[in-house]
């Protein structure tokens, strides 16, 4: 039995010594990993820095133009609809291209009017009711009034108001 104690308190202090070690050889490893991570970081921070004559390189292509918002009336008009009488009450913003353009739009506004009134009224309540045809019209609200303030000019046409009776 003493044999017995005796192996066992020397296998135990074998193991000991390797436990050691490995706690040993971990933390150097972590003090590594940390002391390099700081330095990549401190490089990055201090010493990366673009000098005074070189430009730094923005994207430009993530950066949407925004553009201005014209306000037109609502517009109300009658639809060609053979079985009835069909109304439209429509209000629309039209999305410019640049602040510049407001004062030009706010001169074309009868021109731009009479465009979209022409238009509205050559439809039926059919072609109008459908996701589809509110896109088709926006795009040739848009198609018209580039034609009349310049190509270029109108980015988006908004439908903020939509009624049919």
């Amino acid at each position: 039995m003493a044999k017995e104690k005796v192996e066992n308190g020397n296998t135990e202090a074998q193991e000991a010594a390797p436990k050691k070690k490995k706690g040993k050889f971990l933390i150097i490893i972590i003090a590594l990993v940390v002391l390099l991570g700081g330095a990549a970081g401190a490089y990055f921070l201090f010493l990366n820095k673009p000098k005074e004559g070189q430009k730094v390189e923005t994207s430009s292509k993530t950066h949407e133009v925004a553009g201005v918002n014209f306000s037109l009336e609502p517009f109300v008009v009658n639809l060609v609809d053979a079985g009835g009488t069909k109304y439209l009450k429509v209000s629309i913003q039209i999305e410019l291209s640049d602040a510049k353009l407001m004062e030009k739009a706010k001169n074309r506004t009868p021109q731009l009017r009479d465009a979209i009134i022409t238009l509205l009224t050559s439809k039926t309540s059919d072609e109008l009711i459908t996701a589809e045809g509110k896109i088709l019209i926006k795009d040739e609200i848009k198609q018209r009034a580039n034609q009349i303030l310049g190509e270029g000019t109108v980015l988006n046409v908004y439908l903020t108001d939509f009624v049919m009776q």
